[in-house]
């Protein structure tokens, strides 16, 4: 089923209710979407007031993605071409044989020449192995501390999200993750492990972020202004 919708001038919003929220927010997804979060006894007059009162920043917001996606090029597989792996860039190099579609070696992604008509299929299986498993390492090694025992965590393609709590303490990872510094990957991991005690991104949530990870605010920043660029793949 469809979220309910708001229309505000020339902003569409999705909302989204839950009774355990005790303040509004409004996202603006990685999409453009415009996401508007509050309790169910919150009126329209009030959500409308709410985003008037933040329209200027939320048109910054979005004029600063609307720039950035303009200036993603899609990547093209031929050598010499960058990739990314947990922040650094890697050329990749075109080979006559070799014994697995892709793999990276050397500091070189290497792909076989036969391989290239499905050259992003291939990109996306090996980034999503190595997420789930550097991912994982990164749950257990954060568990103790964060006071959580997750059931387990899955990587797939979240669309415009980087991660997320599913039903059954699952933690869900975009594969892109892997793609990203690992300060900030790992500033991802802490903040999906922190919705495990708090759903909402309510005071005591980021407190919690905060404890786990004193610094977390700078990556965040610096997801929010440069996750965009591991787009391109």
């Amino acid at each position: 089923m469809k979220s309910p919708r708001l229309q505000v001038d020339d902003l569409l919003f999705s909302i989204r209710r839950s009774a355990r929220r005790r303040t509004m927010e409004i996202t603006v997804e990685r999409s453009g979407e415009l996401v508007l979060s509050a309790s169910p006894e919150v009126g329209e007059s009030q959500l409308r007031d709410f985003v008037l009162e933040k329209r200027f920043w939320i048109y910054t917001k979005l004029a600063e993605k609307d720039r950035l996606q303009r200036q993603i090029p899609r990547k093209e597989f031929v050598g010499g071409e960058g990739f990314l792996y947990l922040g650094r860039s890697h050329r990749l190099k075109i080979v006559e044989e070799q014994n697995v579609p892709l793999k990276l070696a050397g500091g070189r992604f290497c792909m076989r020449r036969d391989a290239l008509p499905t050259a992003r299929e291939h990109f996306i299986r090996w980034y999503n192995a190595r997420a789930k498993a550097w991912l994982s390492g990164r749950v257990t090694d954060c568990q103790s501390r964060m006071e959580v025992r997750p059931a387990g965590v899955k990587v797939q393609d979240l669309g415009y999200r980087w991660g997320s709590c599913g039903k059954g303490d699952w933690l869900y990872f975009h594969w892109k993750a892997i793609l990203l510094p690992t300060r900030i990957a790992e500033y991802v991991v802490v903040h999906e492990m922190a919705h495990l005690h708090e759903p909402h991104h309510t005071p005591a949530f980021w407190l919690r972020v905060e404890r786990a990870m004193p610094d977390f605010a700078q990556r965040k920043t610096w997801l929010a202004e440069h996750g965009i660029d591991v787009e391109g793949i």
